[in-house]
């Protein structure tokens, strides 16, 4: 897998570390398992105070921690300051939250004779968490966080590019109290994800990625009977309504698509603004792309960061050519960006006709579609002409009318007047391409549990 740290601005390999062995990866599943049988009965208020540890500990080193988020993926120093934040508060969320939301259930029965039906919550055993590197630590801490407060431990194969955020965690947790073997960072390959799904002490995988490795990931964990949630691309729909605040919308927009250099599953990747307004909005949206500062990330006055690595820098300026020769047309906005660094033109996309296949696809970076639609209508079934249905935003001065848009567009998060956002105590998840699943909150902490009815009958036997 070539697990290195490489500085997206200067293209410098810093560190490099060693796949994991056979024997490696065999010994983490078997203390992942040992550590279970013991994790599955500690207490809540134990469980609570080891994920309270680890959220004091981020935030007590948050610059150390969001140094090395710039370092490793390039991500601007206020966005990887933010990310430690936001992966505080989601272990922060669960450390108030977990035991309430696993309570048993007494449930309500209609017939007297059925007994006195409870539903309990127990966990699963061992889970391998698959990762990507737009997100080191929030990604990390979006599936431990729940599924260590639930009494499973954890496996981690994380992106090849991060490895020493990867480490960073598995120390983290192990400062904070939890037990050996509870959560493991393996650097592991694409062989040894098989084994460990085909391990019988392993119950499920959660992922978060491409759709190709959901695709490879979901088979295998299929053809092995493990429970697996999938959290894949996305290509939001930025929907624009005729009145909507252009100024506010506009702003809005330049950073929903270029936030974390627009390299989200939820940024703004499809701007659909009904004709009345189109060509106001796009003078304002261009005008606000051309004003970012592309630059050392580690510079405060950066507003644009580089591409996680050269590799994915090329991999966009090949898609936008790719569309461009199926009929779109690409406008190239504001100053040109660095040669130094794994930097992509700020790019819009336009013209992308219904038989153009690049109106489907997902730009992992700061390229823009939009779309022209003859009303609201329009907006909506453009909106819904999509293999994705992750996020997605509707704008008006009408929040109630923007909810009843939202109502209509087929995605997992919808938002009225604001981009696609990820908070410690929203759900985040998605339909058909983009995965199945859901994560944070009390969906995301029964996904990786046994729901047993436990009930208690004293009846006569009918002879």
């Amino acid at each position: 897998m070539s697990y290195a740290t490489t500085n997206p601005y200067t293209g410098e390999v810093l560190k490099t570390f060693p796949d994991a062995t056979d024997a490696e990866v065999e010994q983490a599943i078997g203390n992942a398992h040992e550590a279970f049988l013991t994790w599955r009965t500690t207490s809540f208020g134990e469980r609570a105070r080891v994920m309270q540890n680890a959220a004091d500990l981020l935030r007590k080193d948050a610059a150390a921690y969001a140094n090395l988020l710039t370092l490793e993926m390039g991500k601007l120093a206020s966005e990887a300051t933010a990310e430690v934040e936001l992966s505080a508060a989601i272990f922060e969320y669960y450390v108030h939250n977990a035991e309430r939301l696993l309570a048993p259930e007494k449930l309500p029965v209609a017939d007297p004779a059925e007994g006195e039906a409870t539903l309990v919550h127990d966990p699963l055993g061992v889970l391998l968490a698959i990762e990507p590197w737009n997100f080191p630590y929030y990604q990390i801490a979006r599936i431990i966080a729940p599924q260590l407060s639930a009494g499973n431990t954890m496996l981690l194969k994380h992106a090849s590019n991060v490895p020493q955020s990867a480490a960073a965690f598995e120390t983290l947790m192990k400062t904070a109290g939890l037990p050996d073997g509870a959560f493991q960072n393996l650097y592991a390959t694409r062989s040894q994800i098989e084994m460990i799904l085909n391990d019988p002490r392993v119950h499920g995988v959660a992922l978060t990625g491409s759709e190709g490795a959901g695709a490879v990931i979901a088979s295998q964990a299929g053809k092995a009977l493990k429970k697996s949630t999938m959290e894949l691309g996305g290509a939001d729909a930025f929907v624009v309504l005729a009145d909507a605040d252009m100024e506010k919308t506009a702003k809005w927009a330049v950073f929903g698509r270029h936030w974390n250099g627009g390299q989200v599953c939820v940024s703004s990747k499809r701007m659909i603004v009904v004709d009345e307004v189109y060509d106001q909005f796009v003078e304002r949206y261009s005008a606000g792309v051309a004003a970012l500062r592309a630059g050392d990330p580690f510079d405060a006055e950066t507003t644009l960061a580089p591409l996680s690595s050269q590799g994915a820098a090329d991999e966009i300026k090949d898609k936008i050519r790719e569309a461009v020769a199926l009929g779109a047309t690409a406008t190239q906005v504001g100053p040109s960006v660095p040669n130094r660094g794994a930097f992509v033109q700020p790019t819009i996309l336009t013209d992308l006709a219904e038989d153009n296949p690049a109106r489907y696809w997902e730009f992992f970076g700061p390229v823009s579609m939009l779309f022209r639609a003859k009303d609201e209508d329009d907006a909506v079934r453009i909106a819904n002409d999509s293999p994705f249905g992750l996020g997605g935003s509707v704008f008006t001065s009408d929040p109630k009318h923007g909810a009843e848009v939202a109502a209509r567009i087929s995605t997992g998060m919808v938002f009225v007047n604001h981009p696609t956002m990820v908070k410690a105590d929203l759900p985040f998840g998605g339909v058909r391409r983009s995965g199945y699943g859901r994560e944070l909150l009390g969906l995301g902490i029964k996904e990786f549990v046994n729901h047993k009815l436990i009930n208690v009958v004293d009846i006569d036997a009918p002879f």
